[in-house]
């Protein structure tokens, strides 16, 4: 599921092979949730219900989620609590926005509003379900940002930060992750990492560990040769682990 602040201008956009299986079966890809309309597309009314009837419906859950969405501005995270409760593998939740290359000391706080309360409820509320010993939650951002401003100095409306994948942070929660720790750090300007560096493929081999899997045995046959999700990489990040 996608969402993105209101009076966003970075032009971000989430292409549906985000979602893709990679060189796996298409039976493994994601689908992504539309935020208007069907939710999924092509998919039949139950039997006995008309087009039309299903359609009142929808269009009336509708608008009680508008309501709601409107009283508590973290419609997404409530969804995926309610779906994790109903069985649900994988949930993932994309808000759009923060590619700020010129509006970070405008956009930035609102991103940071609509996230990070919604975010900590999600928590709060699979530990009050006792759902978080067994779910694994992520926060991840594009990447990092740059330490130094992006932009003209004496225009602080329009500062921002390019790309910088060198040194980022991410947070974890539950599904056999240590609680209330950081491992790893950068150095005092937030350029590179200088203490316990985690690459990109133990990041991956880390969250195949928690969630069951060896990353170096699970293996698919793609153009002639088996290949692993980490390729030739990556080690679980051990410290971490509860």
């Amino acid at each position: 599921m996608t969402s993105v602040s209101k009076g966003t201008s970075c032009g971000q956009i989430f292409y549906d092979f985000y979602w893709g299986s990679g060189f796996l079966p298409s039976r493994y890809q994601g689908v992504r949730f539309r935020g208007a309309g069907d939710p999924v597309l092509y998919l039949k009314n139950p039997n006995g219900i008309s087009s039309k009837l299903r359609r009142g419906m929808l269009d009336d859950l509708a608008e009680i989620n508008a309501i709601k969405q409107r009283e508590i501005g973290a419609y997404n995270c409530l969804m995926a609590r309610r779906l994790i409760e109903r069985g649900t593998r994988y949930v993932q939740l994309m808000h759009a926005g923060w590619d700020q290359h010129n509006s970070l000391t405008t956009e930035l706080y609102t991103q940071c509003k609509d996230t990070d309360q919604p975010s900590a409820a999600l928590v709060k509320d699979l530990k009050q379900r006792g759902l978080l010993d067994d779910t694994l939650v992520v926060w991840g951002g594009e990447f990092g940002r740059t330490p130094f401003i992006q932009g003209q100095f004496d225009n602080r409306p329009r500062w921002g930060r390019d790309h910088h994948p060198y040194a980022f942070t991410v947070w974890m929660a539950g599904g056999g992750v240590k609680p209330g720790i950081s491992h790893g750090a950068s150095d005092d300007l937030g350029m590179n990492a200088v203490k316990d560096p985690v690459h990109v493929h133990d990041f991956q081999a880390t969250l195949l560990h928690l969630l069951g899997v060896d990353h170096e045995r699970l293996t698919y046959k793609f153009q002639g040769r088996h290949f692993r999700l980490t390729d030739v990489h990556g080690h679980v990040v051990k410290p971490i682990l509860a």
